[in-house]
């Protein structure tokens, strides 16, 4: 879908490299490693996104080095994209119609940044009368895909009606970090009932 949104796939390749990595410098050959696109294209893009002040670049020696930059506007809707087209989000919607009746399901932004999760943490919050067998497959597929375990959660809409009311601290643990929207609206899902 982004290649249909942007119209350079090298764009959206490094893009894909770099927002999924926000914390990590890379210098342009193992961008170039990472895309597998030929190094002018890679370097063209680069410049593009630099002058829209996504990327940052540092010169480091006789290398440079690109880093997001996180405070840039654009950069939680564009995470939020490129999130959902690959990794589990991506699984998730080439899957919906086969889990069930999904009223939301939402993506720990720190999970998506790469953070090391907790047994506190939070990584896949889903609301819905679902196939919890194929959304356990998802899960694992991604976990071996990924080299770490993914915590997730699923509560019936009743389940979840009740503990938001009850103010559950579980509930409001999740629903007070910064999360993607993958499934459902984001004004319902934080609305006091």
């Amino acid at each position: 879908m982004l290649n249909k949104l942007f119209v350079s796939a090298v764009r959206v390749k490094i893009l894909k490299t770099m927002l999924l990595n926000p914390d990590k410098s890379l210098h342009v050959r193992a961008i170039v490693r990472s895309v597998g696109a030929e190094i002018n294209a890679i370097r063209r893009e680069l410049d593009n996104l630099i002058s829209i002040d996504l990327l940052r670049k540092r010169q480091s020696s006789n290398r440079i080095y690109y880093t997001v930059n996180t405070f840039n506007a654009f950069f939680p809707e564009l995470l939020a994209l490129v999130a959902k087209e690959d990794g589990l989000a991506g699984s998730i919607y080439k899957n919906i119609k086969a889990l069930g009746k999904i009223e939301y399901a939402v993506l720990s932004k720190g999970f998506v940044r790469g953070r090391k999760s907790t047994a506190l943490d939070v990584d896949l919050f889903v609301v819905g009368e679902i196939a919890e067998d194929l959304l356990n497959k998802l899960v694992k597929e991604e976990e071996s895909r990924i080299g770490k375990e993914i915590n997730f959660s699923v509560m019936t809409p009743e389940e979840f009606l009740s503990r938001k009311r009850t103010g559950d601290q579980f509930v409001e643990r999740f629903m007070s970090q910064s999360r993607i929207m993958l499934v459902g609206d984001e004004e319902k899902f934080c609305a006091l009932v």
